[in-house]
């Protein structure tokens, strides 16, 4: 069973920098897609980036574009978020998430699209 773990939350202020990981486990196939979504207090998921297996192609979204960077280590099975100039508007909770459908190569930031979730981990960006 696929495993998902996240770390490197917390609070950050303004402008700061912050880098999630997210380790996998369990992974049954060598072509998966991989990706980040937040949710905001009281809002839906909100798909930040995504990343293939080989992490040569990646998306984000507009509102994340020019500020995160997602990354990949197959070797370690691990996938980085890296959160540059934060903002007040990026405090949520973000979760890690894959597709592992057989042959699945879309870099899809639709939540319906992904199979497996991390537990979620909190993210605040505060003065």
């Amino acid at each position: 069973q696929l495993q998902l773990v996240e770390s490197g939350g917390g609070l950050v202020q303004p402008g700061g920098s912050l880098k999630l990981s997210c380790t996998a486990s369990g992974f049954t196939s060598d072509d998966y897609v991989l990706a980040w979504f937040r949710q905001a207090p009281g809002k839906g998921h909100e798909g930040v980036s995504s990343i293939s297996s080989s992490g040569d192609r990646t998306k984000y979204a507009d509102s994340v574009k020019g500020r995160f960077t997602i990354l990949s280590d197959s070797a370690k099975n691990t996938v980085y978020l890296q959160m540059d100039s934060l903002k007040p508007e990026d405090t949520a909770d973000y979760y890690c998430a894959a597709n592992t459908i057989p042959g699945w190569k879309v870099l899809s930031l639709a939540s319906d699209d992904y199979d497996s979730w991390g537990q979620g981990i909190q993210v605040i960006v505060s003065s």
